[in-house]
């Protein structure tokens, strides 16, 4: 998994907040692409970029004075990653198509807990319904 941890962190690094406000401009629509991609083996990932999308958008809000930017850059890299129609494994492989978007997402999750399992708590959701822990 450090290779994935050091691919997200490397992502994060390219995302500007131009990035994010055209995640913004779109959420509604990625919201509902995410649902529809419900994939049952892996059962927490529609859940987990749900999650995201809506710290991003709190983040925006200024719902999060506090929350690092750098967990936002984090959060819209999985998104943006898991958007993409072909990225390390093309999302319509069929048994594996979502692996790399899980695994992605779960790095985000894993390296920015802390600030993740403090939103979850604000937000009144159970982290072991977000998390790994799964």
């Amino acid at each position: 998994m450090p290779e994935i941890a050091n691919y997200v962190r490397q992502g994060a690094i390219r995302v500007t907040p131009r990035v994010v406000q055209n995640i913004l401009k779109h959420i509604g629509m990625l919201k509902l692409e995410f649902t529809q991609a419900n994939d049952p083996k892996f059962p927490h990932l529609v859940d987990q970029l749900e999650f995201l999308l809506d710290f991003v958008e709190d983040f925006n809000d200024g719902k999060l004075p506090d929350a690092p930017y750098v967990g936002v850059a984090a959060a819209a890299f999985a998104i943006i990653y898991a958007h993409r129609k072909i990225d390390i494994i093309p999302d319509f492989v069929s048994d594996f198509g979502h692996a790399d978007d899980s695994a992605i997402v779960r790095a985000v999750l894993i390296n920015y807990e802390f600030i993740f399992q403090k939103y979850a708590k604000s937000r009144g959701i159970d982290w072991a319904t977000i998390s790994v822990d799964r």
